[in-house]
């Protein structure tokens, strides 16, 4: 399998954290077996750093052709030094590269650059909180949203910024690895997992994973992959060498829930997801580990479901 690419856009006068966050995503996910070819363009020679430092060797624009199997990240910068007179040496590179469907991403300011080069006309998008307002009202096309850790329309991923691009890289990587690969390179990274509150991807197990807890997680992984099966606090308490005592105050207390109301919750979303997909009852409770015919009907009314096979 090829392995894909990322190729760092950099503006001058860049923000470090911007560009560095997502930049190590992609290099542990490699530490952790999964590689990415990084790649690092400007359309200048040397780009600054808007804390004092600079970019050198950076590739100019023409030595990267960007394709649909690419994914390209904009980095934020210092918008009070932005030189407009240039606008024109990267615009038309960044419109083909969306127009090839390679995945185009902006942290923080740099959603700026997308709207100047059109390519948030229309879309729903976000930026750094203390921009949106600035970023409406000078391209009333975009459909700017607030309090959004990252939006995503078609192949356009705006983010929010600083350490959102991390968020935004992970998630890139769950889509091309999957959540436990994911959750391993943020575990890598000593970070918290987060996710957009409004998106889909908000499941039970990312809510109650605001920890770095090593015993927990393994508890929570390991729930994760066993739900239809019978799973008891002794058992979990002995795969992390732990007393069920100690275990079910260290879950409470790192996790906020108990571990019964987490595997209740788990196997609740579960079965949502199969009974929206559309699969019958009984592939739903063999699958999702819930008996109560009761409780699966009223799961299947609040997937909008009726009559259930």
């Amino acid at each position: 399998m090829e392995t894909r690419r990322v190729i760092f856009f950099l503006f001058d006068q860049v923000h470090l954290m911007d560009l560095a966050g997502a930049v190590t995503v992609f290099y542990e996910s490699g530490c952790c077996g999964q590689p990415y070819e990084l790649r690092y363009v400007s359309p200048y020679p040397q780009a600054g750093v808007s804390c004092g430092l600079s970019f050198t060797n950076l590739e100019p624009l023409e030595a990267v052709t960007i394709t649909s199997s690419d994914i390209l990240m904009l980095a934020g910068m210092d918008l009070s030094k932005w030189n407009h007179a240039d606008d024109m040496k990267w615009i038309p590179w960044v419109q083909a590269a969306a127009a090839t469907g390679a995945t185009v991403c902006s942290v923080c300011t740099a959603a700026f650059a997308l709207a100047v080069a059109g390519l948030l006309d229309g879309r729903p998008c976000t930026t750094h909180w203390g921009y949106t307002a600035a970023l409406q009202e000078h391209f009333p096309k975009a459909q700017v949203l607030e309090n959004r850790l990252f939006v995503q329309s078609d192949n356009i991923f705006t983010s929010a910024g600083i350490s959102t691009g991390i968020d935004l890289a992970l998630y890139l990587v769950e889509q091309d690895h999957g959540p436990a690969f994911a959750y391993k390179v943020a575990k890598d990274m000593v970070i918290y997992i987060r996710r957009d509150g409004a998106a889909t991807q908000q499941s039970v197990h990312l809510q109650h994973r605001q920890h770095i807890n090593h015993q927990v997680h393994q508890v929570q992984d390991y729930i994760a992959h066993h739900l239809p099966e019978k799973i008891t606090i002794d058992d979990l308490a002995a795969l992390v060498f732990s007393s069920s005592r100690n275990l079910t105050r260290l879950f409470k207390t790192v996790t906020g829930i108990t571990i019964g109301q987490y595997i209740k919750e788990l196997r609740q979303e579960k079965a949502l997801q199969l009974l929206k997909e559309g699969h019958k009852l009984s592939w739903v409770a063999q699958s999702s580990g819930i008996s109560s015919q009761g409780e699966l009907r009223l799961l299947a009314k609040q997937a909008g479901r009726g009559r259930l096979a």
